[in-house]
């Protein structure tokens, strides 16, 4: 006899339910500001469409959400396209949008002429 282990019922679906995975895929960062990202990828994203960003910020590492203002093909190659996206920060939070703020700042300075 096996027992159920679970905390509630599973219950079978019957016609259709259809959900979304969310994952983080690597993209290449090609700009940043306090405001956004532009972001490089090999798969186009869906205008207007929320994701969550996952940005290695120096030492720091910050999970913001953002909104795709805009997407568009960049460079097209025999077996790949590139899709360019431009990404604006929702609601940053009170740590991560000072966070970015700072690394955006680091970024100015380090290519300030000496």
């Amino acid at each position: 006899m096996t027992t159920n282990k679970r905390d509630s019922e599973r219950i079978q679906v019957l016609g259709d339910l259809h959900g979304e995975v969310m994952i983080f895929q690597a993209v290449a960062i090609k700009e940043i500001s306090a405001r956004g990202i532009q972001i490089e990828t090999a798969f186009p994203l869906h205008v207007d469409s929320l994701h969550d960003f996952r940005l290695a910020l120096g030492d720091r590492s910050v999970v913001v959400k953002g909104r795709v203002a805009h997407c568009r093909i960049s460079d097209v190659d025999q077996d790949l396209v590139l899709y360019r996206s431009g990404i604006e920060f929702v609601e940053p939070g009170d740590r991560v949008g000072p966070a970015i703020a700072e690394f955006v700042e680091l970024l100015k300075r380090r290519r300030e002429p000496a």
